[in-house]
């Protein structure tokens, strides 16, 4: 019977009514819940190898399979076996439809399937019975996904939840599970494998029981592809790749997932919510050598009541990070295995000097040849010491970065400035500092603020690129900072790394001194008060590293001393990172160009006055050349037949010459006196002679400036008396006034003391020339 041209429009009108009926319930009906559902989280190396992978929410190892992770090779077997017309059919194939209905009523049964790969997707998303009424549910579904998604998509989409047995899923996860590698590289074997398990994932998944099954399945599936191309090795003939499949065991057994570096992969997957593949520049060379060095030394450190430890270890070119251990035993749940060390903040004890160092330099306050005093002075309650409780007196600045004196340091604090020290340190991308202002004291020279060995690594990083701030990075998507930000000059960071290439040093590893040092190594330790942290930080030839140990649970050991255990671990790490077999040339032998020669007292360091008879060159900043003159040696005009001093107005009739002589600072000389020394003086005046011509005002020592004494209620006044000390020119004579009345009168050299009293007080200190100099204290009872 035959349609006239009115029904045949009805037929038309109710076939556009369907379509369109259909094309929006495909939009209008949500998508598959589970095609949402997140997958593991992934950290891999800088090479693209997984280090870690996390279970996904639903407990299953399912990791997501961009088409560029996937072997081409895979993808064109996969299509040739279960879906040849994949990128030709909006979801379902009628062609393939008609072909298995003629198969499987010629065979009498059934043989084959007309399922599509998005077929096979949406069963895996949706499981249902295998019924009339499924079929139609899968075949909407399927057109549905293909109305939404791209080709791409839908085929990610299969390659990331097909299944392949227990609680794994997709082609990258199982290649992992199945033969410990990703999928990006697999051989015919392994496609055959991967083909075959999906068709039946229960019977089929690696183990002793399925071994047949899966060997037989396998086999089958590479003859078949073989046969019609759709598996091809270049070059190798269809019956050479058959062997060599038949040749290769099948795995009977499922390979751990990676769980290398956790500590970083924990740390950046909280950094970074909702990126399931980590892209890192860590190298799995690095990682594992440095997770085994730590490892090897944990047993012995446990022993000394050492429990936990992180490394760092950077690039000195580029700032990526090459290796992150973040502790001991990840599993250590005693001790806080879990805490993550490098970037948990802890007092780095002496390990922040060389950037101190380089900044007196750049602002012109030391050089490495000026001559500094290391000797006891007190900041109101703070009263530094060096690690040893011993004083050098007076000391080059070069020796006490190298001998890691604190006195030093501090005292370079005070002058560079505190807050001037944090805002370089800010400036190196250390964060973990407290934001208040005066929260942190002149203690920051020696450890009293607390920064994590990922700061440590950054501040490091700069002294070893001629002064440029390199920010650390971790993940291969931060982008390299368009123009670097200089921290200090490259004239400064040159002088650092000088003095801390010095070998002859307290902390220098004993075992080191037979072994020697990697090339090209300088490097500094620290440990920060009461031994509860020990570091060390350097840098070789291509590599910068850190090494904190310490205790989660702040208890000290004596044995937590960088030099002791931290700094054998350093040398390790960079001896065994570096480049070996080639001599290195060394590269610090020219100095940068913003370095001048200066001509210096060879004695004192400073610019020599007329009265510095020997003198030598020294490298300084071009722009940061000291001014200060030697203040040690004067010129002393003496009567050659008595030896004593004369002046202008007593040199008649006296045969007179100029001698030098060298004068120390009367804090000196008073230290020195209580330790029973004594330094040769200058000669007196001879009798009748008045001394002239030195204007220097005294400044005082003690109390400090911004002291607020305290009074402990209770205690007998006289055991809380306040030292008067002050700096005079040729030990003069000082007299002392408090709140206008006179005090005592003492040498520079001497000290006074006062029982002070509730109250704000005027102190006031006058020379022999009537110099003076004045300070207030304020004294109060502690509460």
């Amino acid at each position: 019977m035959r349609l006239n041209g009115r029904k045949w429009v009805g037929v038309a009108l109710a076939g556009l009514v369907l379509l369109g009926t259909g094309l929006l319930a495909a939009w209008w009906v949500p998508l598959p819940e589970r095609l949402a559902a997140p997958p593991s989280v992934v950290m891999a190396y800088r090479d693209g190898a997984p280090a870690y992978v996390f279970l996904a929410p639903d407990e299953r190892w399912r990791i997501p399979a961009p088409k560029d992770r996937i072997d081409r090779a895979y993808v064109r077997a996969l299509l040739a076996l279960e879906d040849k017309r994949f990128f030709q059919h909006p979801g379902v194939d009628p062609l393939a439809a008609l072909r298995a209905v003629g198969l499987n009523l010629s065979r009498g049964r059934r043989v084959s399937g007309a399922s599509t790969l998005t077929m096979q997707l949406v069963r895996v998303l949706e499981p249902r019975p295998r019924t009339f009424t499924s079929k139609v549910i899968e075949s909407f579904r399927a057109a549905q996904l293909e109305a939404r998604l791209s080709k791409q998509e839908v085929l990610e989409a299969y390659l990331q939840f097909v299944p392949y047995g227990r609680n794994v899923e997709g082609v990258e996860a199982a290649a992992l599970a199945y033969f410990g590698h990703t999928a990006q590289h697999l051989s015919p074997a392994e496609i055959a494998t991967l083909l075959a398990v999906p068709q039946n994932p229960n019977r089929r998944f690696p183990s002793p029981e399925n071994r047949d099954r899966l060997l037989s399945a396998r086999d089958d599936i590479a003859r078949r592809l073989l046969d019609s191309g759709g598996l091809v090795v270049d070059g190798v003939a269809a019956d050479t790749v058959l062997a060599e499949v038949r040749a290769t065991r099948v795995p009977d057994l499922l390979t751990p997932f990676p769980r290398e570096a956790p500590h970083a992969a924990a740390w950046l997957k909280a950094q970074r919510p909702g990126v399931t593949w980590l892209a890192t520049t860590l190298d799995a060379g690095t990682q594992r050598f440095v997770e085994r060095t730590l490892g090897e030394a944990a047993r012995r450190l446990e022993r000394q009541g050492i429990h936990n430890g992180a490394v760092v270890v950077a690039d000195r070119d580029t700032g990526e990070l090459r290796a992150l251990v973040g502790n001991f035993d990840f599993f250590d749940e005693k001790h806080g295995g879990q805490i993550i060390g490098f970037a948990t903040p802890r007092s780095p004890g002496s390990a922040l000097k060389p950037l101190l160092y380089a900044l007196g330099i750049d602002q012109g306050l030391v050089g490495p040849e000026t001559l500094v005093p290391d000797i006891p002075v007190a900041y109101g309650g703070y009263q530094p010491r060096n690690f040893d409780g011993r004083f050098l007196g007076l000391v080059r600045m070069e020796t006490a970065l190298s001998q890691s004196l604190n006195l030093p340091f501090v005292r370079l604090l005070e002058r560079v400035g505190v807050e001037g020290f944090l805002g370089s340190l800010r400036q190196a991308e250390v964060t973990s500092l407290d934001p208040r202002p005066g929260h942190y004291g002149l203690s920051a020279a020696v450890g009293g603020l607390e920064l994590t060995p990922l700061e440590l690594t950054g501040v490091y990083l700069a002294l070893a690129g001629d002064g440029q701030v390199k920010p650390l990075r971790v993940l291969e998507e931060d982008s390299a900072p368009k123009q670097a930000q200089t921290l200090v000059s490259p004239g400064a960071a040159w002088l650092t790394r000088q003095a801390l290439a010095l070998r002859d040093r307290p902390d220098f590893p004993e075992r080191r001194r037979l072994t020697g040092l990697p090339a090209r190594v300088h490097w500094k330790t620290g440990t920060s008060f009461g031994n509860r942290d020990a570091w060390a930080a350097g840098s070789g030839p291509k590599h910068t590293a850190v090494v904190w140990l310490g205790n989660f649970d702040h208890a000290s050991s004596v044995h937590l001393v960088g030099a002791e255990n931290a700094a054998p671990l350093l040398f390790d790490i960079l001896e065994g990172v570096g480049p070996r077999g080639t001599a290195l040339q060394e590269e610090d032998a020219a100095p940068p160009k913003d370095l001048v020669g200066v001509e210096v007292c060879s004695y004192s360091g400073h610019l020599p006055t007329e009265a510095c008879t020997q003198r030598k060159r020294v490298d300084a900043v071009r722009t940061a050349v000291p001014t200060a003159p030697c203040p040690y040696h004067h010129r002393v005009e003496v009567d050659v037949a008595s030896g004593l001093a004369v002046g202008p107005g007593c040199r008649d009739g006296r045969k007179t010459e100029w001698r030098v002589y060298l004068t120390w600072p009367s804090s000196l000389r008073r230290w020195l006196a209580e330790q029973q020394r004594q330094l040769p003086e200058p000669p007196p005046l001879a009798p009748g002679c008045v001394a002239g011509g030195e204007r220097d005002t005294p400044s005082i020592l003690s109390p400090p400036e911004g002291q607020v004494a305290l009074l402990i209620p209770g205690m007998n006044t006289e055991e809380q008396k306040i030292p008067l000390e002050a700096e005079a020119a040729h030990d003069r004579e000082l007299t002392w006034f408090v709140n206008g009345a006179v005090l005592g009168t003492a040498r520079a050299a001497e000290r006074l003391w006062w029982k002070p009293s509730v109250g704000t007080h005027d102190i006031l200190v006058t020379d022999d020339h009537g110099l003076t100099a004045r300070r207030t204290l304020v004294v109060r009872e502690r509460q």
